[in-house]
């Protein structure tokens, strides 16, 4: 494992690095002759189901936002095998996991309703008017009186 215990996600939320299983299998990206020989793409799982460091309501919002990434037992799987080393692409998982994990965590603030005021309705107008101007002025035919 990592000298990381914990993956900090957001204030209310941290993962266990206990709890993510990694399996390695040979990469197609760069490293020439090393591609053939060395399992250096690396699968992380991550069982949202069964995680005790995940309230309800959280497994809920990663199991909607989440959906397309995680299988029928409820695993989120993420790969990387952008690095030539095992470890490169490890923490690069372990990074993609982080941040997958806050966006799907993330809460929008409710949209406010706002009205538009009467001096920037006034400003829209008069812009499109002075438009509407110039265009017209640009159209009339000049006289080639010399």
């Amino acid at each position: 494992m990592t000298a990381v215990d914990r993956i900090f996600i957001n204030p209310g939320c941290s993962i266990s690095s206990s709890e993510l299983s990694f399996s390695f299998s040979r990469s197609s990206g760069p490293g020439g002759q090393n591609v053939n020989k060395v399992n250096t793409r690396v699968t992380l799982s991550f069982d949202v189901s069964n995680s005790p460091c995940l309230n309800d309501r959280q497994k809920a919002m990663i199991r909607r936002r989440l959906a397309t990434r995680i299988n029928k037992n409820g695993v989120l799987r993420i790969a990387a095998d952008s690095s030539r080393t095992q470890q490169g692409n490890r923490e690069e998982v372990v990074r993609r996991f982080a941040d997958l994990l806050r966006r799907a965590l993330h809460e929008q603030r409710p949209r406010k309703k706002t009205k538009v005021s009467r001096g920037a309705k006034e400003r829209r107008l008069s812009t499109k008017k002075n438009r509407g101007r110039l265009k017209k002025m640009r159209s009339r035919k000049v006289s080639s009186q010399d």
